[in-house]
């Protein structure tokens, strides 16, 4: 059975995505990270030109992928409900195959330097206004009742972004389970 080869740089991203999930990006300095993949301190630099080269790498790659799953929706389907759902669960599948860079992604954003900082914050917003507007046009065509869009919509993330805890814990549950019963039991709150 053949073994898939990772690059050096891979290497650094994914164990850098485990020691600052475990310990917090400002725990871990480049020399303990370059220890930890195995290479010479100054070898790191070759690959990544600071801590925050990575930690910019991990945040925007995550962002792209929460981007790349809502276009995915179907743009001509006209019910909320369906928009939500698929949006909800596009959601969930980006957390649930990235659950090391997922929880960076979640808790660890605030150490990015400008201007990557404020690049990550104008994303991160223009990604909430996607989904503000699928229920903002819910309510108003009375696909949901009314609330307010900002309050509903901060919920839904809130239950989402902690979802990779329920993958590491010890109650095994399938990715689609999950996805299903996090989206009925939100999109149930927004009924009439």
């Amino acid at each position: 059975m053949a073994t898939a080869t990772i690059s050096t740089r891979q290497n650094i991203r994914l164990t850098a995505q485990k020691l600052f999930r475990e310990r917090g990006y400002a725990a871990i300095g480049m020399r303990e990270l370059a220890k930890a993949v195995g290479i010479e301190a100054p070898s790191i630099y070759n690959h990544y030109k600071s801590k925050d080269d990575i930690l910019r790498e991990i945040c925007f790659d995550i962002a792209a992928q929460f981007f790349k799953a809502f276009a995915q929706m179907d743009t001509d389907e006209k019910s909320a409900t369906k928009k939500l759902r698929a949006a909800i669960k596009g959601h969930i599948s980006v957390i649930a195959t990235n659950l090391e860079a997922s929880s960076v992604f979640f808790h660890e954003w605030m150490f990015l330097e400008e201007p990557n900082l404020a690049q990550f914050k104008k994303q991160r917003h223009e990604y909430e206004l996607k989904f503000r507007d699928i229920i903002d046009k819910g309510i108003k065509k009375g696909d949901f009742k009314p609330m307010n869009v900002k309050l509903v919509t901060f919920t839904i993330f809130s239950a989402l972004n902690a979802t990779y805890d329920l993958y590491r814990s010890n109650e095994k549950i399938s990715h689609d389970q999950l996805s299903e019963e996090i989206t009925n039991l939100l999109l149930k709150g927004l009924k009439n």
